[in-house]
């Protein structure tokens, strides 16, 4: 397992990091299970675990919180809010009055009395950006998180947010959390160099794209991924984006091939090489997801192959754009951009 600097907080993390949204519900994943996953990633070197209060309504979270007691030291500890809990209005959001209860929520779940990393899982764009890092500073110096980050903001909303902590005199997000893989390069066209520009630490998500690229999705071979079974759209290739997506994973498959590799240690390999990445979020649902997961820990892809995935799909460039989770809100809703 390689190790890293996260960001400039000086915390060294795995190269590859434990993410937890498979556990419960959404994995059906049980408590045996999910503890025995976090066990042989931390027996692999991996130090990093993230969850979020919303996967699984908290299940996740409570999960994690057992499956680490009595070595919780041991562990660079990630969660994260903003996302809609239950059907109150102020039940999400990154105002003052939901973060510091979704935080203390956070924490009796995990059964731990702070986190290393707090994330802001969404950008809400109905609330200021003092009002956040104002409320998130004051938690840090309550001790209850040590640091804290964004997840899937645009890049300008990152850039804003930097500038924000510097006028008001607070502390600043040093994490961001994209989503990331070969088939979705697009944020190497700007989320990328803005992180690296103000020194963030990245852990992106999705390396693998919802399973697209493990191996398991190919040409004349039925699609039974988890995800395909509640996201059947993301998987029809029928439509032209998922048709796009499969022609490349097959030319993908060639390279993997020649190179000795596998998909996965392709896909993971792809996105850890990038110098602005600090670790990728795997998600295992299987101790066999795990291990083949784990065996990309190592994989340090030749430019000969970095090269030939370039020919594939062209650097800064996202396969599947209707996907993205960072898109300004006004091009989503008419309404607001026809006032």
């Amino acid at each position: 397992m390689q190790y890293r600097t996260l960001g400039r907080t000086g915390v060294q993390v795995s190269s590859l990091a434990l993410g937890a949204m498979n556990f419960g519900r959404i994995g059906r994943t049980t408590q045996d299970e999910a503890t025995a996953l976090v066990d042989a990633a931390l027996e692999a070197g991996i130090n990093l675990i993230d969850t979020a209060d919303m996967y699984g309504r908290g299940e996740s979270e409570e999960m994690v919180g057992k499956a680490i007691a009595g070595r919780r030291e041991d562990i660079v500890l990630a969660t994260k809010a903003s996302m809609p809990m239950s059907d109150e209005h102020n039940h999400q959001g990154a105002s003052r009055r939901w973060l510091v209860t979704a935080l203390d929520d956070s924490l009796r779940r995990l059964g731990v009395d702070h986190v290393d990393l707090f994330q802001i899982h969404r950008w809400d764009p109905r609330t200021g950006d003092e009002e956040t890092l104002s409320a998130l500073t004051d938690l840090q110096r309550a001790g209850k998180i040590r640091y804290f980050g964004s997840s899937t903001f645009p890049a300008y909303r990152i850039v804003q947010a930097q500038w924000a902590a510097r006028e008001q005199q607070l502390s600043r997000y040093v994490t961001e959390q994209p989503s990331y893989s070969i088939l979705q390069r697009g944020i190497e066209t700007h989320v990328l160099p803005v992180t690296q520009e103000y020194g963030l630490g990245v852990l992106v998500w999705s390396p693998l794209a919802s399973g697209w690229l493990t191996g398991a999705v190919r040409e004349g071979r039925e699609i039974t991924t988890s995800r395909s079974a509640f996201m059947p759209e993301r998987f029809d290739t029928s439509l032209p984006a998922n048709r796009t997506r499969l022609d490349a994973v097959e030319r993908l498959a060639g390279v993997a091939d020649q190179a000795g590799l596998t998909m996965i240690q392709l896909a993971l390999g792809f996105v850890t090489a990038h110098p602005g990445v600090t670790s990728a979020l795997i998600g295992p649902r299987t101790p066999d997801h795990l291990t083949a997961q784990l065996a990309a820990a190592g994989t340090v892809l030749t430019t000969d192959v970095l090269d030939a995935i370039d020919a594939i799909v062209a650097p800064g460039t996202d396969l599947a754009p209707h996907e993205k989770h960072d898109t300004p809100p006004a091009l989503l809703d008419p309404s607001l951009r026809r006032r």
